[in-house]
């Protein structure tokens, strides 16, 4: 029988990380967590690891730009994006920068696990338009990875106020909850 390679978790929601952790060891899969980019990337560099459920903002840090930094560390590595606010400007960017999948939260384990096999049947398409507040919340979220999380740069980008585009990501981090 072969082992099944240890997974790595990378999301700033504890207990979020231990729920996952505790849920994949009951199907046979060991799992070891980080909250930070500098803790997966120390992981990383310990040992190797087959797959990564990897939070696309980390309390302020972005996931695409450590999705990169732990591909090149391990380019083995199966990377499954998660996130709280999905978009397709951030899902084609995980995809074309290694991912092989992007999920939004909530997403239970049984799905998580299903994100890693190869996809041979068409996505769900979403049949109604998106709503107004949807629109928004992509286009900020594209503009901020297009600045590297940037909120001083972002905000000069969409011409919005600091504070205002500081408001708006609070309410779009509510929104996800």
């Amino acid at each position: 029988m072969s082992e099944t390679p240890t997974w790595l978790l990378v999301d700033d929601d504890k207990t979020f990380l231990q729920v996952l952790q505790r849920s994949l060891k009951r199907r046979g899969i060991g799992a070891e967590c980080a909250c930070i980019g500098s803790e997966a990337l120390a992981l990383l560099s310990s040992r190797p690891f087959g797959r990564c459920v990897l939070d696309l903002n980390l309390a302020g840090e972005s996931g695409l730009q450590l999705l990169s930094e732990m591909l090149e560390q391990q380019p083995n590595l199966e990377i499954l994006v998660l996130t709280g606010y999905g978009s397709i400007a951030t899902a084609v960017e995980a995809i074309r920068r290694g991912a092989v999948n992007y999920l939004c939260k909530p997403a239970g384990v049984d799905q998580l696990i299903a994100g890693f096999q190869p996809r041979d049947q068409i996505p769900h398409v979403r049949k109604e338009p998106p709503s107004v507040q949807e629109i928004e919340r992509e286009h900020i979220q594209r503009v901020l990875n297009e600045h590297d999380g940037n909120i001083s740069a972002t905000a000069r980008a969409l011409n919005m106020h600091r504070r205002t585009l500081q408001r708006k990501l609070q309410k779009h981090s509510r929104w996800r909850e």
